[in-house]
């Protein structure tokens, strides 16, 4: 599932991580795939991909593995048997839940993934005299600047896009799922309205926690020139000198990566489920 959505994804990441980190060099998301392609190349739209796949490979298998559990822990809160099917309000909550586990593993990841992305703006704006072009050399750049415990910049922010966000990502993909079946289970759903309702949900996502994300991707990308100021001070500062329009930007290419790789996402998912579930009864 996480290789399916770094996939489809990916060139829409790196265009907002840039018009996040650096909403002056870019016009809108044309005007950023132009200028990227013109300056890097077409490998430009996939830098950051090795830490993107490990960071959602890792994300969504801690995710996926902990909603199965925190299901299990609301059904317990609840009173009711194991077997029970939650409702879409309480599928919502669990998924709020695992993606406070999901965190752990995906702050480091995401942080070279922003850095890597974002490293050409970074030289450019006059911000960092030389980059780091390599996975392994941010990781050492990190490493030897910050310690281990520097991998957790923007844990905070990460958190506090992470917990409310997956709510909706969860609740928007067990509604549209509902809608789709009509009455009949969700597991005989097709595949289009799979891939509809994980669009969905990856659309509620980012509606409902975007600005916290572009303070996280600046507080991860800009501590690479020197201390950064923590949420509440990045927040601020980016309002007072750039207005709360600054906290949307990106938000186009987000919005077509949400709904086509988070149904790719989903889709996956199931499938594989599907799949593992058959072999295992098989046995």
């Amino acid at each position: 599932g996480g290789t399916a959505c770094v996939v489809t994804g990916q060139p829409f990441d790196t265009a907002k991580v840039k018009m996040q980190t650096f909403p002056n060099m870019y016009k809108g998301l044309v005007d950023c795939f132009v200028k990227t392609y013109k300056q890097v190349g077409f490998r430009g739209f996939y830098k950051g991909t090795t830490p993107a796949l490990v960071a959602n490979i890792a994300e969504n298998s801690v995710l996926f593995m902990c909603y199965g559990f925190c299901q299990q822990i609301v059904r317990r809160i609840l009173g009711v048997d194991r077997k029970t099917k939650l409702s879409d309000l309480q599928n919502a909550a669990a998924g709020s839940f695992a993606s406070a586990f999901a965190t752990l593993v995906l702050c480091p990841t995401e942080l070279v993934k922003c850095r890597l992305q974002a490293m050409h703006e970074m030289q450019l704006s006059g911000k960092i005299i030389q980059g780091h072009n390599t996975v392994w050399s941010v990781v050492k750049g990190v490493i030897q600047k910050d310690g281990p415990l520097g991998f957790y910049r923007g844990l905070s922010s990460t958190l506090l896009r992470e917990v409310p966000g997956y709510f909706f990502f969860f609740g928007g993909y067990e509604l549209s799922r509902t809608f789709f079946a009509s009455g009949r289970s969700k597991d005989e759903l097709g595949p289009i309205p799979l891939l509809l309702s994980g669009g969905f949900g990856g659309s509620c996502l980012w509606i409902a926690v975007y600005p916290v994300d572009c303070v996280k991707s600046r507080i991860q990308v800009l501590s690479m020139a020197g201390k950064q100021a923590g949420f509440m001070g990045t927040f601020v500062t980016v309002v007072r000198t750039e207005g709360v329009l600054a906290l949307y930007s990106g938000l186009t290419p987000t919005m077509i990566r949400a709904f086509v790789a988070n149904g790719a996402l989903f889709l996956a998912y199931e499938y594989s489920r599907k799949l593992m579930m058959k072999q295992i009864d098989s046995y």
